[in-house]
């Protein structure tokens, strides 16, 4: 099956200066892989390094990419006849599929792995939508193997449970919200929209992903990370129609009208996988406590404030 991946692997003496995040004077200098270096938070990891201007990042796709200083992009799934000793990975792509590339890490000689879950495992659990039920089974499950595998060769795990990520107009989320806002200039709400919100940024993923790469006293334990600052869905809506200079429409509907508009809506194929469980979660807290991350990590994430180049340019 094929992924919309990549795999990065960088010396490490260039990786600790990203984002703001400095290396301790214990570690030595080793190479770092990324799985899934593509993704909103790979990006984020990639664009740092790349205006660092210093060393080289060797990056594996399935498909091919533009070519960029610094950055050596080589297909997957080509073997390496004589594969470099890569002792830490970042594992951003999604956590199911990471258990396809134990092989790999083993012939790294891996020590360490950073994997990025979600919150999802708890935030839809109950979710009246049966795609949304298989997901969390499948991250639950993708955890347990990560940890077994791991523990079985002596490597050294970190997870990594982000709440709503969202940036620089890439990503699922906040962006969605801000494009359905330009396109029909309102968005529409179920009920009073209370549910609490902790948007993260992927920035502040990133550095999360980094420090829990650093902090070699911590291992084989599992954080959930969220945005500072907590909001009501309704309150995280009309602060992107503020960013959109736009005055705030919010109709509230009921559920029926959600699944009708939703039938509508699907003919587009943006909305396509637009589930009325979406509006169901309006009103549920999704926020999470990140003290533990803040502890061990010095996890400091932003509050939630938007810029231009956190939202869509379409």
């Amino acid at each position: 099956m094929a992924y919309g991946f990549a795999l990065v692997l960088l010396p490490q003496h260039i990786y600790l200066g990203a984002l703001g995040f400095h290396r301790k004077k214990d570690v030595s200098d080793l190479a770092l892989g990324v799985l899934g270096a593509t993704s909103l938070v790979g990006r984020s990891i990639i664009s740092s390094f790349s205006k660092s201007n210093s060393g080289t990042l060797y990056a594996y796709s399935r498909t091919p990419q533009q070519i960029t200083d610094h950055i050596t992009w080589r297909s997957i799934p080509e073997c390496i006849p004589q594969p470099e000793t890569i002792q830490n990975w970042l594992c951003l792509a999604p956590i199911w599929v990471l258990s396809d590339y134990f092989s790999l890490f083993e012939q790294h000689q891996t020590k360490r792995v950073v994997a990025l879950s979600s919150t999802s495992r708890y935030t839809k659990t109950h979710s009246t939508d049966p795609a949304e039920q298989e997901l969390v089974y499948r991250i639950i499950a993708a955890e347990e193997k990560l940890q077994a595998w791991a523990e079985s060769k002596n490597i050294e795990w970190i997870i990594l449970r982000p709440t709503l990520i969202y940036g620089y107009g890439k990503d699922t989320n906040i962006s969605e919200i801000a494009t359905f806002i330009k396109r029909f200039g309102c968005f529409p709400l179920f009920g009073k929209a209370q549910g609490l919100r902790q948007p993260i940024h992927a920035d502040d993923v990133a550095s999360a992903c980094l420090a829990s790469l650093n902090t070699k006293h911590i291992s084989n334990k599992a954080y959930n990370i969220a945005g500072a600052e907590k909001l009501t869905y309704r309150d995280m809506v009309t602060r992107i129609f503020l960013v959109l200079s736009k005055h705030p429409r919010l109709i509230t509907v009921p559920i029926g009208g959600f699944q009708i508009a939703l039938f509508f809506l699907r003919v587009i194929p943006r909305y396509r996988n637009w589930k009325s469980a979406m509006a169901e979660r309006m009103n549920q807290d999704l926020a999470f406590d990140y003290s533990e991350a803040e502890r061990d990590l010095g996890f400091k994430p932003r509050k939630f404030v938007l810029s231009d180049q956190d939202l869509p340019r379409s």
